[in-house]
């Protein structure tokens, strides 16, 4: 995957080029395991490249070479099958990394951060994702809280495009962490915000950035512990299923096979818990009953949320609806969700409920 530009100059505007969001989005939300899993592993490194790659990672604790060590290795982060344990286990580096997401905090309110210094950010992100993915590092990355650090990116509402490819890129280091099933890394996420700040993102993000956004919280409630959390009262199932209702009504028009299928999925898990079962029955989108999305998914990919939203109708009662379901009917748009809160309402919910839940475990 092409990450960065060839440029290494410090002053070229091209030397901290933000890595390509797009893949992230990709990589991150293709279910399939790790990252690697379809890629045949790279080779091993021979012994002068490994030194390059050591003295690369030096580079990143000395101040004036941060810059082009941070580009340099964000473009050969997938071709160095250990940079994480590398990373990980030299002296001073996370803290160098840390450093760099720190030092940009002033910029986030007011919103003053410029495309430089995002971009720079960016490519220390993806050497943090790098030790969030790989099996080895990732429980020393979720011990240290590291995550923590994230959340102001995540936090931030301007739509500048320096603001987007940070929070786009750090949904790409918090969907490394849930890609790989692991109950410990879903406690530690239902322990912090990540809940609210993703749901947050579903309402008003890019498309890519709640793509993401919306596959973070389908991994999140795929596990048991993600469910009840969401699940815990009928406010909040009431209001979590408005975003996705919401969300439904935009695709009507803004057509995302690939974010349409991961809100779909988050439909059909919440079929699994009795409450949410049954409001699914009564505010379920007419949108998703009648065929309209039909034309959106015709791709021989798409079969898997065809799949999934025929098991949906099924479950919810209406076996008929779900035997109709046929690629090449012909759509019908003038139905409009049942639900239609405005979105500020629906945070406004979410929000209040989620956060008492936090400040219940503080």
């Amino acid at each position: 995957m092409s990450t960065v530009s060839s440029s290494t100059s410090p002053l070229s505007s091209s030397a901290t080029s933000p890595i390509n969001q797009q893949q992230i989005s990709s990589n991150i939300t293709n279910d399939t395991g790790d990252f690697s899993q379809n890629q045949p592993p790279p080779p091993p490194l021979d012994k002068e490249a490994l030194q390059h790659i050591y003295s690369l990672v030096k580079d990143l604790t000395i101040p004036e070479k941060r810059e082009n060590a941070l580009v340099d290795l964000s473009k050969k982060r997938e071709t160095v099958p250990d940079l994480a344990p590398i990373l990980l286990n030299s002296f001073g580096t996370i803290a160098a990394l840390l450093q760099e997401i720190v030092s940009i905090y002033p910029l986030l309110s007011p919103p003053k951060l410029k495309a430089l210094p995002s971009n720079r950010v960016c490519n220390a992100l993806a050497l943090l994702q790098c030790v969030a993915s790989h099996p080895d590092t990732r429980t020393y990355f979720l011990h240290s809280h590291i995550p923590l650090f994230l959340y102001p990116f995540l936090n931030t509402s301007s739509k500048n495009r320096p603001f987007e490819y940070l929070r786009l890129t750090s949904l790409g280091v918090i969907g490394a962490l849930v890609k790989v099933d692991d109950s410990t890394v879903i406690d530690f996420l239902l322990s912090t915000e990540i809940m609210t700040l993703c749901v947050r993102i579903m309402e008003t993000g890019s498309e890519l950035s709640k793509t993401v956004a919306t596959f973070i919280v389908q991994k999140i409630l795929l596990d048991d512990m993600g469910l009840n959390y969401i699940c815990v009262s009928n406010e909040r199932i009431m209001a979590f299923l408005a975003v996705l209702a919401n969300m439904i009504q935009q695709l009507i028009d803004q057509s995302s096979p690939r974010l349409l299928k991961h809100v779909i999925r988050c439909y059909l898990r919440l079929t699994d818990n009795p409450k949410s079962k049954e409001s699914l029955r009564q505010f379920l989108p007419e949108s998703l009953k009648n065929g309209t999305f039909n034309s959106h998914l015709k791709d021989e990919k798409d079969f898997t949320t065809k799949r999934w939203l025929s098991q949906l109708l099924f479950l919810l009662g209406d076996p008929s609806q779900a035997n109709a379901f046929n690629p090449n009917l012909n759509p019908s748009i003038n139905t409009p969700p049942n639900l239609s809160a405005p979105l500020s309402n629906i945070s406004a919910a979410i929000n209040q409920s989620l956060s008492r839940n936090l400040n219940m475990h503080n």
